[in-house]
Formats: C-alpha cells, sequence, structure tokens
C-alpha cells in the first residue's frame, strides 16, 4: 500500500454518510489523530528462541510504544497467542510464522521476521513464510528500532480502522453545520482521552463553553444568520488550539467542548481566557453586517489524572458544565475554572 493508503482508506470510510458531502481532508486527518492518540499502545508478542535477540528487543521496546510479553518457547507462544490475540509478532522462528498464517481467524498479526542471517534469501523466505516484514538479526538497533516502529503504526491504523468500520452505522464524526467533532464523537473519545493521560500521569483539561444570548441572536437574524454565527464562532475556536493536538466538539445548539490533552489548569485557564478574548474580539459577519457575540467558559483542569478512578470522564464534564453555569449566571463573557480535586 502507497505512503498514507491507510488513511485514505480510513477517510473514505468516513466520509461513507448518506445525504451529507464529503468530509475534507483536514477534518478526517484531526479525527483519525484524535483516535490515534487515544488507542491504548498495540499488544505485542515476542517469539524468540535466540535468548541475546530477544533481550535486545525488551531493552529497543518502550511501554507507550508496545504492550508485550517475551516467551523463548515456540509452542507456549503460539498458545499465548491462540488465547489473546497480538496485533504484532516479533520472532526469530519460520515455524511460528507458518503456523500463524496457517490458521484462518478473523484478525491477523503484522509478523516482523529475524532472519539469522542477513541476506536477501533468508529474508525471502521469511516473506514466503508469511511475514510481513523481515531484517537480519546483525541490524544496527536503530534499524530494528524503526521496523518495530513501523509495526506498531500499521497497527495502530489497523485498530483505528476496525473502530471506524465497527461503528460507521452508528458513529458521524464530525458536525455537519460547524464542521468540528460531533457530539457522538465526543461521547466516545473523550473518555478515551481521559483513560489515556491516566495512564500515562499525564494533565488534561476540558473546556465548555456556550454563545451568549444565542435565542436573541437568532430570533434577530434568523436561523441562517444563526447558523453562520455558529461557523464562525467555531472557526476562530479552531485557529486558537494545538493543531493536531487540541480539539473541539459541538455538543449542543450552540455549546461546544474544547479538549486538551496534556494540558494543566494554569495552561488550561490560560487558554480559556484567550479563547473568551479571540471569539468576542471582533464581528462576525451576515448579511454585510457585523454582529456582537461574546461567550462564557467553564473549565475544568487535571495537572495530573489520577489512574482507577470510576467515571471519570463523566465528572471532569460534569465540573466544567457546573462552571459554565456560574460564567452565565454571573453575568457571562467570562471564565469561571476549577480544579479537579481543588478549589482555586
Amino acid at each position: 500500500m502507497a505512503p498514507g493508503g491507510q488513511t485514505t482508506v480510513i477517510q473514505r470510510i468516513l466520509e461513507r454518510r448518506a445525504d451529507r458531502p464529503p468530509t475534507s481532508t483536514e477534518e478526517t486527518t484531526a479525527s483519525i489523530a484524535v483516535m490515534l492518540r487515544v488507542v491504548p499502545p498495540s499488544k505485542a508478542l515476542i517469539a524468540c528462541a535466540d535468548a541475546a535477540l530477544r533481550q535486545q528487543l525488551e531493552r529497543i521496546i518502550t511501554a507507550d510504544a508496545l504492550d508485550y510479553e517475551s516467551i523463548g518457547n515456540e509452542s507456549e507462544a503460539l498458545r499465548r497467542f491462540l488465547g489473546e490475540f497480538r496485533p504484532v509478532v516479533l520472532t526469530d522462528s519460520l515455524e511460528l510464522v507458518r503456523s500463524l498464517r496457517a490458521r484462518s481467524v478473523e484478525r491477523t498479526p503484522f509478523i516482523v521476521y529475524f532472519a539469522e542471517l542477513d541476506e536477501a534469501a533468508a529474508r525471502q523466505m521469511g516473506l514466503s513464510a508469511g511475514a510481513d516484514e523481515c531484517v537480519g538479526r546483525s541490524a544496527s538497533t536503530r534499524e530494528i528500532e524503526a521496523r518495530i516502529g513501523s509495526a506498531r503504526r500499521i497497527a495502530e491504523l489497523e485498530t483505528v480502522l476496525r473502530i471506524t468500520l465497527a461503528e460507521n452505522r452508528k458513529l458521524s464524526a464530525t458536525d455537519d453545520l460547524t464542521r468540528v467533532a460531533s457530539r457522538r464523537f465526543f461521547s466516545k473519545n473523550f473518555p478515551r482521552e481521559v483513560e489515556r493521560a491516566a495512564r500515562y500521569g499525564r494533565g488534561l483539561s476540558l473546556v465548555l463553553c456556550d454563545i451568549d444570548f444565542f435565542k436573541k441572536l437568532n430570533d434577530t437574524h434568523g436561523h441562517a444568520g444563526g447558523d453562520q454565527i455558529l461557523r464562525q464562532f467555531a472557526m476562530r475556536l479552531q485557529q486558537n488550539l494545538r493543531r493536531g493536538i487540541d480539539w473541539v466538539a459541538r455538543i449542543g445548539g450552540e455549546e461546544f467542548a474544547i479538549v486538551l490533552p496534556e494540558t494543566t489548569y494554569e495552561q488550561a485557564l490560560e487558554v480559556a481566557r484567550k479563547l473568551r478574548t479571540a471569539v468576542a474580539h471582533a464581528p462576525y459577519s451576515y448579511d454585510g453586517k457585523g454582529v456582537a457575540v461574546t461567550a462564557s467558559f467553564g473549565l475544568c483542569g487535571l495537572n495530573r489524572v489520577p489512574a482507577g478512578e470510576r467515571q471519570l470522564a463523566q465528572r471532569i464534564l460534569k465540573i466544567a458544565d457546573a462552571a459554565l453555569y456560574r460564567s452565565k449566571h454571573g453575568g457571562r463573557n467570562r471564565v469561571t475554572a476549577t480544579m479537579f480535586g481543588g478549589h482555586p
């Protein structure tokens, strides 16, 4: 498959929606970037009889790259694989490669075969047996890291593709009007962002915002005017966030959620204040006229997401919503912030 081919396949699946225009490449890429970031590390099986090679692979692979199990016995490795699927298999056994490929299963792993001799004939034997990638055991650490990195990326893309296929009928990733993420996408992927942050002990913040007096804007300018304001509002939010990291979702009529991965409370408060200024600093354009628009913001920030907390995503959302409520009932066009577990 040509470089970027996996992304193209996923894009086509995401775009297969009835009665809607195709999603732009930028929007699809942003959605895929979120999904790739929140999926847990792919599970891998190291099955090498050569103890030195096995130990070398164990030193190379980091916890955030692959969640691996290392086994020296070929029969035991096959038994473990059949008991639990692993998207990536690293092995020096041609017989194990053949055994894995001979089985008719729903999912097939990406197999990297380590040939005893770094020669074309040895690599060809591995490919003929069914390996996806072959590398000589004498290869440099840098080359081995690159081969493993490639296997991991392909496994992650395959996971995203499977998720997309499974949810295709019920998942609309992009809001049709504003072209930001949809409420359904937020409901699926915000909890995954929280789980990822908890897994690595990193910060995470959620900002909710609501356009002030939107019903009055709709009544004054009509639904067409209201739609134009919503589109421009969403664009201003996106323009003031980190591309490919932060993301926006429309979760209600005029309510938006801004997800800030790896962002502490203080950092998120600065972002929220910048967003409040950005959405209100210049009039919105409709029918040749300028329309003044402001918004209220509520923030819940975590400097380090705790592990093992039940329904943590829902709790963060509830805290941010309560902060937004205080902004709306405290004069609007302001930011109210709460640190999870604290009282700033």
